[in-house]
């Protein structure tokens, strides 16, 4: 059976709710606290396990409890982990998540994910032709070049999310078959560019996340839009997530492009209605049901 193989980032979200963001300089009160698991590629392995991928989790933990949690969250959710390292005297890696006002502010810290890295050797062993790759930037972007040159190379097909935003070469956006910005990280990538003349650059491989406004991709003859969803927010944490690792689990379906495409639009609405970068991240039934009811 094909896999989805997903290099990159593991975290605890260490998340707080207020009712007022603060300012530089200020102090709120807060109403709660939780430590949940994340991190951008361990939030898109569990949302491709739930939607029915067959997937295997490529990151570090640190030795300590975080890890350890961690750990237990991939199996609960049914991400292989033989390949999950743990990385002696180093932390897990955190994201500080600050909920309010409807929407959220982020400060990751990688620690152990620092050290997500490969020889060549290793990647042969890990990647072969029934893989599809998912990729993100909470690693090192020098070894998301390697494995992207590397897929390229051997025909392997690579989803890079481009998030948190940085400067990216042209040859990575070469090597990577689909690339999946938000429209602030579109912004950052390809400067004061329209969408449509930056969407029409890269055919079925630019496909650009806008929130509440759906999904716009170029398909070679027009620009396709793909609708959000309505949905009750209760955290849009992880909402980008779980676009992403649905998008992966129905390309690896084979499904066309803007199937897929309405496929992940769908999870991703549904997953806003939970608490959590994981907690409301729906299974393959909950999408199919919502998906015959927009069709």
């Amino acid at each position: 059976m094909s896999r989805i193989v997903v290099i990159g980032s593991v975290s605890m979200d260490l998340v707080v709710t207020t009712d007022k963001r603060p300012q530089a300089g200020e102090t709120v009160i807060g109403q709660t606290f939780q430590t949940v698991p994340g991190g951008k590629g361990a939030n898109q392995a569990v949302a491709a396990a739930r939607l029915g991928g067959r997937v295997e989790m490529v990151g570090c933990i640190g030795s300590d409890e975080f890890g350890q949690r961690i750990r237990q969250n991939f199996d609960l959710n049914g991400v292989g982990t033989s390949h999950l390292r743990t990385i002696d005297n180093e932390v897990t890696g955190t994201a500080h998540i600050v909920l309010a006002e409807g929407d959220n502010s982020i400060v990751v810290v990688q620690s152990a994910n620092k050290h997500v890295r490969f020889t060549e050797t290793e990647l042969e062993q890990l990647l072969d032709e029934e893989t599809f790759v998912l990729l993100q930037l909470e690693i090192p972007i020098a070894t998301v070049e390697q494995v992207s040159a590397y897929c390229r190379s051997r025909n392997i097909p690579v989803l890079l999310n481009p998030a948190p935003s940085q400067t990216l070469t042209e040859t990575l956006l070469e090597n990577v078959t689909y690339v999946t910005p938000n429209e602030h990280e579109c912004r950052d990538l390809f400067g004061d560019v329209s969408l449509e003349d930056v969407l029409r650059r890269y055919p079925n491989k630019l496909i650009v996340t806008e929130g509440v406004n759906g999904v716009r991709f170029f398909d070679g003859e027009t620009i396709q839009h793909v609708p959000a969803i309505q949905a009750d927010v209760v955290d849009t944490t992880g909402a980008g997530d779980t676009f992403n690792g649905a998008l992966a689990a129905a390309l690896m379906e084979g499904s066309e492009l803007r199937e897929a495409v309405r496929f992940a639009v769908v999870a991703s609405g549904l997953s806003v209605e939970g608490f959590g970068a994981q907690g409301g991240m729906p299974n393959r039934d909950d999408v199919m049901k919502r998906l015959e009811r927009v069709r």
